[in-house]
């Protein structure tokens, strides 16, 4: 089969859409994201709290892109669990640098419009040290690139994106379409991450970018109170759908079913960003309760906020860095392990110390509900 080529010419879709398949969907999808966006403002640290759903977006982006872990052994791994395998390490350091990115990316757009300048800067980030890092970090490409199968050549390729020396003037006319006047948001921005993986603008980390790209625009555009919309879980399960309403894009000039795949999966992923938000809430607010009875301690709130910011941690890190006196820590974090709070992931050996996760957490951020 021939590769489709990148749809010269036609970006942006000014009438190529039908607003009468999208706009039945575009109010449960905006009513959707504001619900959740209320939650959020009713969350005391949403940093803290969410903490665990910020690394589930990095492990599922990623995963879309081959890697193959799980949020517990990211954490296992920043808490000091050395990986069995080179390919396993490759794999934690990419998801972490996807969370690296996304925080280095919300921090420019303090002082600076979301744009290319922040997108090449949150490559760099992405690909420091890791696969593909030496694929002109922070640039785009010079040379072709395309879509297939390991190994294919552009003849066998799936999908062949613009060409690099048509690559300056498209970027151009994608950021101008960020920042123009649209008649919705959610629709300027299902356009917005369709033509960024049509433009495939770096040799590797695309589609990572363009996910990236769908938190940071909701926050831009004050949708949500922080760049916290966790899109990828819907992508994930429904990959194929993904790849192949974006390939229809260029091959049928199909904006609007995109676009109706786009909003279903924003209206999808804000109700079960809500839900597992709310649950998460629920499990603190449980706790609260729970960890003053079982340690007995005015240190128990203090211990709380460090499980749901770091629910797997080394005994001697939380020594060091809690903030809580090191005589007092052996007796909390005993007291936690007994009562079934805490779970030993790897006993002390050595001079490591004990590792533990708090389970309850993980699993409510995975949309398993313990209470």
């Amino acid at each position: 089969m021939a590769p489709v080529y990148y749809h010269d010419g036609k970006f942006p879709p000014v009438d190529l859409l039908d607003w009468t398949e999208l706009v039945p969907l575009i109010g449960p999808a905006s009513a959707a994201i504001a619900r959740y966006d209320g939650m959020l403002g009713a969350i005391p640290n949403p940093e803290i709290l969410l903490s665990p759903l910020s690394t589930q977006e990095a492990v599922l982006s990623s995963k879309i892109e081959g890697t193959q872990t799980t949020v517990e052994e990211v954490l296992e791994f920043e808490a000091g669990r050395k990986p069995d395998t080179p390919a396993r390490l490759a794999d934690f350091n990419e998801v972490l640098n996807y969370r690296n990115a996304i925080r280095h990316a919300e921090g420019m757009l303090k002082s600076l419009p979301l744009s290319g300048r922040v997108i090449r800067s949150a490559h760099s980030v992405l690909l420091s040290g890791v696969r593909g890092q030496g694929k002109s970090l922070g640039e785009y490409r010079k040379i072709p690139n395309w879509i297939g199968s390991s190994g294919c050549t552009i003849e066998n390729a799936r999908f062949v994106p613009i060409g690099a020396d048509k690559l300056p003037d498209a970027i151009g006319s994608w950021e101008k379409f960020m920042h123009a006047d649209s008649p919705d948001f959610l629709v300027q921005l299902a356009i917005l991450h369709a033509e960024f993986e049509a433009l495939h603008p770096f040799l590797d980390g695309n589609g990572r970018l363009g996910r990236m790209l769908v938190p940071l625009f909701l926050w831009q555009n004050s949708l949500i109170r922080k760049p916290t919309f966790y899109i990828s879980a819907y992508f994930e399960a429904n990959r194929e759908a993904y790849y192949e309403k974006l390939l229809a894009v260029s091959r049928d000039d199909n904006w609007t079913d995109w676009c109706r795949f786009f909003l279903e999966a924003v209206q999808t992923q804000a109700e079960n960003n809500l839900k597992k938000t709310q649950d998460i809430l629920a499990l603190y607010e449980s706790m609260k309760v729970r960890i003053v009875e079982i340690t007995r301690s005015q240190y128990a709130l203090r211990t709380l906020d460090w499980l749901f910011e770091k629910p797997v941690f080394r005994a001697s890190y939380f020594s060091q860095h809690s903030g809580i006196p090191q005589t007092t820590v052996p007796r909390l974090l005993t007291a936690l392990r007994e009562q079934g709070v805490l779970q030993v992931v790897l006993p002390a050996r050595g001079q490591q110390s004990t590792l533990f996760v708090y389970t309850d957490l993980l699993r409510t951020a995975e949309g398993d509900k313990i209470l």
